[in-house]
């Protein structure tokens, strides 16, 4: 293992020794400073990389985002592509399953981590929901993302509770959110989705920046 605080592997180690911790002892009573010394990590760098404890969620976060968005999508629907990109999710959460439920536990009694985990799965949804091609612009789009934050919070409390190796009761519980979802109305298709592997080159930026579609609307 390089001792570079950009390198993948440092951030791995670090997450997971942060989070075997919090497994052991409950996120509140979790150091970074003794995860550090766990890991084999020199303290100055991790203080570099991870200035608070919170950071390491974040970073995990995009390491989770990372694994639903990456390879091939599969459905012809905004549903089905939903949930397979959200059940993606789910599988990358699994290997920190122990820690990430203790971090959830603590959540009650503490707001701001609370807040800021709110705001970064907001984050993260939206990406999702533009991979998966559900219209996201305008007063509609927001309450279509704001539904899908409510679908993510009650499938996770399902995850949560899910002892089965398959995740058989969390897809369950997302199928039926979803199809709950569709019969309101709030999975309509964004008018320019494409499928491909990669929406970042046919929507030309990222999920939130539409393209013109010529010269003259750019003049």
């Amino acid at each position: 293992m390089t001792n570079s605080p950009h390198d993948p592997s440092f951030d791995r180690a670090m997450i997971d020794a942060t989070l075997q911790l919090a497994q052991q002892h409950g996120w509140q009573r979790t150091s970074l400073v003794e995860a550090a010394r766990e890991a084999g990590l020199p303290l100055a760098r991790v203080r570099q990389r991870f200035p608070f404890k919170a950071m390491i969620l974040l970073y995990l976060n995009r390491h989770i985002d990372e694994a639903a968005l990456c390879g091939e999508r599969y459905g012809t629907t905004v549903r089905e592509r939903l949930f397979d990109l959200l059940m993606r999710r789910f599988d990358a959460m699994q290997d920190y399953r122990a820690g990430l439920c203790a971090v959830m536990h603590t959540l009650p009694r503490d707001p701001a981590l609370a807040a800021f985990l709110a705001a970064t799965t907001m984050e993260s949804l939206r990406w999702i929901a533009d991979a998966a091609g559900l219209e996201c612009r305008g007063l509609g789009g927001i309450i279509r993302q704001n539904a899908l934050l409510a679908l993510w919070s009650r499938t996770i409390v399902s995850w949560e509770k899910d002892s089965s190796p398959d995740l058989t009761t969390t897809m369950q519980t997302l199928d039926q959110a979803l199809t709950r979802a569709e019969r309101l109305g709030l999975l309509k298709a964004a008018s320019s989705h494409h499928l491909s592997d990669s929406p970042l080159q046919d929507e030309g930026g990222l999920p939130d920046y539409v393209a013109p579609k010529d010269e003259d609307e750019i003049l």
